[in-house]
């Protein structure tokens, strides 16, 4: 691609949980694997998936969240999240809920997209923030850079929840609402998405497709699998078999964020917003 037709940062996203920043201390080798997802849209997922495919056994040796941090999230100091991404000798899968528009472009690092239905993320969102605890805040204003605010207490309605979610009025400031629209995150790789290193997929098409989609991410990857390996890898990757084992592969489980760390992987589904906020 030419110079003018990258990708460039042109944002910052500051958000109670997440600095986009912390990226200009990430130095690439070839081959990283960028997971870029807005939050509840199949990130630890595709963690998975990645994690299956670069090790090709079922079974992690520590959490998932150890192989793949969340770079840019606040709930540890940045000094010490680079440190062990350095230490890393395996392919490195990283994790991160900053658009393409804040985030620093490599041509040698390999970025994955996921997108889903926005009312589906919502209700999935939803859950997750009713399952955090509040420690979880203290620790991202301990390590916050910039002018650090407390999420507004969300509506009690959900449909007035979703609305406040959707526009962006539910973020600490207006300049950080772009961070809250998946449309406009998934909107900024969209754009680019014939660039050799970025792939696009789907919350849905991982539903109806496992084994394609993981077969799709593995030779986006340049990643060769036996195909006897195949059934044990997209059962490893299934929904039951997360959730089933969630103290493993929830993310932050080492950081007591979570009230119910089960409760992390909640349904899984697509269309379960019609159940709460209405055809309207």
């Amino acid at each position: 691609m030419n110079l003018s037709t990258l990708p460039q940062k042109t944002r910052e996203y500051n958000e109670f949980v997440m600095e986009s920043g912390r990226w200009d201390h990430f130095t690439p080798r070839d081959g990283d694997i960028v997971i870029c997802t807005p939050a509840k849209c199949g990130t630890t997922w595709t963690q998975m998936i990645c994690a299956l495919l670069i090790f090709q056994k079922t079974s992690l040796e520590k959490p998932l969240t150890e192989y793949s941090p969340w770079l840019d999230a606040l709930l540890a100091p940045i000094d010490k999240v680079i440190a062990k991404l350095d230490a890393q000798s395996h392919r490195r899968f990283i994790k991160t809920h900053t658009p393409l528009d804040g985030l620093p472009y490599f041509e040698q690092v390999n970025y994955i997209c996921v997108g889903r239905d926005p009312r589906d993320a919502f209700i999935s969102l939803k859950n997750h923030t009713e399952n955090m605890r509040l420690e979880a805040l203290e620790l991202a204003q301990a390590n916050a850079t910039h002018d650090w605010r407390a999420p507004p207490p969300s509506p009690e309605d959900p449909c007035e929840w979703f609305q406040h979610w959707i526009t962006g009025s539910c973020v600490s400031a207006p300049e950080h609402a772009a961070h809250a629209d998946v449309l406009h995150y998934v909107r900024s790789f969209w754009t680019y998405r014939h660039s050799p290193n970025i792939l696009m997929v789907h919350f849905s098409d991982l539903k109806a497709d496992l084994e394609g989609e993981m077969k799709r991410i593995a030779e986006f990857l340049g990643i060769s699998v036996e195909p006897s390996l195949w059934p044990e890898l997209v059962h490893a990757a299934s929904f039951e078999h997360m959730k089933a084992n969630a103290d493993r592969y929830a993310p932050q489980v080492t950081d007591g964020v979570w009230k119910d760390t089960g409760r992390f992987f909640n349904r899984g589904t697509s269309g379960q917003w019609c159940d709460i906020l209405g055809e309207e």
